[in-house]
């Protein structure tokens, strides 16, 4: 059930008419604009969330080599 060539076509006359011609390419524009930064918002949680992850295994890693030195220090 999805959206069907005339409801594409309703949708597009009533913003037709609440914007006008006239301003339907500015409004289009922004809401461009509008997309990119969504888009780009995404795309830079998700570089941050990958920072993080490898932050995190980095400093996990660094902690279990401490420990196995701590331990193999103690057995000698």
């Amino acid at each position: 059930m999805g959206i069907g060539v005339w409801q594409i076509v309703l949708i597009l006359a009533i913003v037709l008419i609440i914007f006008g011609a006239g301003k339907l390419p500015k409004v289009m524009g922004d809401m461009g604009k509008g997309i990119k930064s969504f888009k780009a918002g995404i795309n830079e949680k998700d570089e941050d969330n990958a920072e993080t992850a490898k932050t995190i295994e980095n400093t996990t890693s660094a902690s279990v080599s401490a420990e196995s030195k701590d331990k193999d220090s103690v057995k000698s």
